[in-house]
């Protein structure tokens, strides 16, 4: 990978040990991926926050990088992707103190980096919105493939210390989803069937990311789509495949410029999404947790569900995990009390995948998330139930299926 003057004097250590860690992890990986150059980046965000996911070990890494003078560059903005708890409300939703602690020492790493402890999966939701066709360095699953598909800007799927070098030097290497000729789909799914709420989009993409993998596939036959029925969909097949991109014909905007699709491709027909349906439900009745918000929700859905909820009580616990900024959207405009007055909750910077809710004496999981359907039962060891929206409210009103 070719480096200018600068660079090169960075990698050599002459701009000090900590800018030289973050090189090194940048041209490490664009040599592994035949980069050949790095390009500028403005918008970044940065995964492995989650002490769950990050262990003694990763906290350890942060620590030292800080202390050897790591500090973010000032012309990138950049968002944490969710922590393994609300950061300000964890010991009232029953955070174990001993887990708090460690995230606690997490998030102050991050802080000491120079980034703001907003963590969120969706920072397209918080003003970080990066333009057609701008490089950005993105780590989070859902959010990569959001941007690389419904904004048309583009980023590979970068692992948190990629993604933290790129926050630091304001650069990334420039191969896969960055160049124009590996933007196009090799599958061309056609949707023959009515697709009613985000359950039916979570579904599709269920089935789609076991089929595609890591491909690229072009929707046609989707007529309308809202963007969190986007958001639902290209979450799923980030999670059962490991799709950062997607077309959907006339709705994403790089179909409005170009033939997106490549003209070697596969095709698939979709009948129904009922094959997606039946993989994600368990035989559980009694539910623990009903669960929205994975990715996070944003304040359009938290609206909707405070109108399923108002004048109701539920019996199983209810989360709603979003960002303190949607929270206290919610909290201005009266959402929150309704919410709350329900008996649900909503819950900040964490979501139901990342935080340790096995823990937390939860058994059980109903969401309208095909992702969190995906990855809950491995990952916390907790039974699933998926459905709508309005199915999960029923469900929580009850206490049960």
């Amino acid at each position: 990978m070719k480096l200018s003057a600068d660079e090169k004097e960075i990698l050599d250590g002459k701009c000090g040990v900590a800018l030289q860690k973050a090189m090194e992890i940048l041209v490490a990986l664009g040599n592994i991926y035949n980069a050949s150059h790095l390009v500028p980046v403005h918008s970044v965000q940065v995964a492995g926050v989650s002490y769950k996911n990050l262990g003694d070990a990763g906290l350890e890494f942060l620590r030292e990088w800080a202390e050897q003078g790591a500090y973010i560059h000032s012309d990138v903005a950049v968002n944490l992707n969710p922590a393994g708890m609300d950061l300000e409300k964890w010991a009232s939703l029953g955070f174990r103190e001993s887990f708090a602690k460690k995230q606690l020492d997490v998030i102050q790493c991050f802080q000491n980096l120079g980034i703001s402890p907003v963590c969120s999966c969706t920072p397209y939701l918080l003003g970080n919105v990066p333009r057609y066709r701008e490089h950005i360095a993105w780590s989070e699953s859902s959010a990569v493939a959001y941007a690389n598909s419904m904004l048309g800007a583009r980023t590979n799927r970068e692992g948190g210390p990629s993604a933290l070098a790129a926050a630091i030097l304001g650069k990334t290497p420039c191969y896969g989803l960055h160049l124009d000729e590996n933007r196009k789909a090799n599958y061309y799914v056609d949707v023959q069937c009515t697709l009613k709420n985000e359950a039916d989009f979570g579904a599709l993409g269920y089935m789609i990311g076991k089929k595609v993998a890591a491909g690229i596939p072009y929707f046609h036959g989707i007529l309308h789509a809202f963007p969190h029925e986007v958001k639902a969909l290209g979450a799923a097949m980030a999670a059962t495949g490991a799709v950062s991109l997607f077309h959907i014909e006339n709705i994403t905007p790089e179909t409005h410029h170009q033939n997106m699709l490549h003209h070697q491709h596969e095709t698939i027909t979709i009948h129904d999404v009922q094959e997606g349906y039946e993989k994600m439900n368990s035989y559980v009745q009694d539910i623990d947790l009903v669960s929205f918000g994975c990715p996070h929700a944003s304040y359009q859905e938290i609206r909707k569900i405070a109108q399923c909820l108002k004048g109701k009580k539920v019996k199983s616990d209810v989360w709603i995990t979003t960002s303190y900024p949607m929270y206290h959207y919610a909290k201005r405009d009266g959402v929150l009390q309704v919410i709350e007055d329900a008996g649900a909750k909503i819950v900040c910077d964490t979501c139901m995948v990342v935080a340790p809710i096995q823990e937390m004496g939860i058994r059980s999981l109903m969401t309208n998330s095909a992702k969190a359907a995906f990855y809950v039962p491995n990952h916390c060891n907790v039974q699933v139930r998926y459905g709508s929206l309005q199915e999960c409210i029923q469900t929580a009103i009850q206490g049960k299926i």
